[in-house]
Formats: structure tokens, C-alpha cells, sequence
């Protein structure tokens, strides 16, 4: 009979997601797991299978609560899109104080999209989900007045994560906030 597990798998899955996102798939090893997780190297095996097993669902707990909050945003009428916009934007200027630099999805992509087909078809659905949902809100906002109707909605879209995707590598070299609040402004523009 086996034992029962003793850990909260959820914690464990935060504790790699965190470690991924800083070092990324390949220069994290199995003790980095270990001393992230607080589990020996049999409870992540028994658990997770393998690394690949343990990293991808850390990578798919990120793009869940990443995607989760951004189409909330994205879809809050309430609040006038250039606003909404810059909600998106900033989390990249000033994201949460325990976050580790940059984006664990653009690292990921850089890291493994050459080679990984399923880490590409993750994230691009992924993209494409949140890509539509805020093309769809840039023509609800021009069916307003509050965007240009000359605008390419999707087009716009594209520009914002593009310069979202842009942010979030500049953070991760240590960019200067102040320049990342300019590009913000200078985006901002286009709405």
C-alpha cells in the first residue's frame, strides 16, 4: 500500500513554476527542484513523473492565472480600454514584488520554441486567446467613439502584446522603470 503524500502538490507546482521562470527548463536541475520544493528527489519523481512533467505543469499553472486575469481585464467594460491597456502594460513596469523578472511564457519561447512543438501550440493558443479578446474589445471601444475607427483591431492587439512581450524581456536584463513607464506612454498613444 503506498504512503499517502505529506506536501501540498499545488505549493510544489508554485515552488517549480518559480524556479523555471527564473532559470528556465534546461539550467534547472532536479536538486534546484528539491530545494525549491522542499521534496526529495523520489516525492518529485513518484509525483511528477519527470522534470519535462513537473515543467509543463508549471507552465501551464502560469498561463492559466496569467490568461485568467488578463481576459478579466480585457473583458471589464467597465473600465475604458486605453485604461485597460495600460492595466496590461504596467504589469510588466511594476509587477508583483515576489515575481521573478520577466515573463516565464517569452522565456519559455525563447528557450524551447525553436525545438518544442508542444510548447508552441500551448502558448500560441494561449496568445491567440488573449489576442482575440482584445481585438474584441478595441472594436467594442471604436463602435463607442473611444478608438479610432480607422484603427486595425487586431492589429492594435498585436502592437500592445507585442510591446508587452518587449517590456517583459527589457525587465528581465534590469531596464530602468522609468524608460519602461515611456514606452507605456508612447503605446498609450495609439488609443
Amino acid at each position: 500500500m503506498p504512503r499517502p503524500r505529506t506536501f501540498d502538490e499545488d505549493r510544489a507546482v508554485d515552488a517549480a513554476m518559480r524556479v523555471f521562470w527564473t532559470a528556465g527548463y534546461e539550467a534547472t536541475s532536479t536538486q534546484d527542484l528539491c530545494d525549491a520544493t522542499g521534496l526529495g528527489r523520489s516525492s518529485i519523481y513518484n509525483t511528477f513523473t519527470s522534470k519535462r512533467d513537473l515543467f509543463d505543469r508549471a507552465l501551464r499553472r502560469y498561463v492559466d492565472r496569467f490568461t485568467t486575469a488578463q481576459l478579466e481585464l480585457i473583458q471589464d467594460t467597465a473600465v475604458p480600454i486605453r485604461e485597460r491597456v495600460r492595466r496590461i502594460l504596467w504589469a510588466a513596469v511594476e509587477p508583483e514584488p515576489d515575481d521573478p523578472a520577466g515573463c516565464f511564457v517569452i522565456n519559455t519561447i525563447v528557450e524551447l520554441g525553436p525545438t518544442d512543438a508542444d510548447v508552441v501550440d500551448l502558448l500560441d493558443r494561449d496568445h491567440e486567446t488573449k489576442l482575440a479578446a482584445l481585438a474584441t474589445a478595441i472594436r467594442a471601444a471604436q463602435a463607442t467613439g473611444d478608438v479610432d475607427p480607422a484603427q486595425d483591431p487586431t492589429g492594435l492587439a498585436t502592437y500592445v502584446f507585442t510591446v508587452l512581450g518587449g517590456l517583459r524581456v527589457s525587465a528581465r536584463r534590469g531596464a530602468d522603470p522609468q524608460s519602461q513607464r515611456a514606452v507605456v506612454e508612447a503605446t498609450l498613444r495609439s488609443f
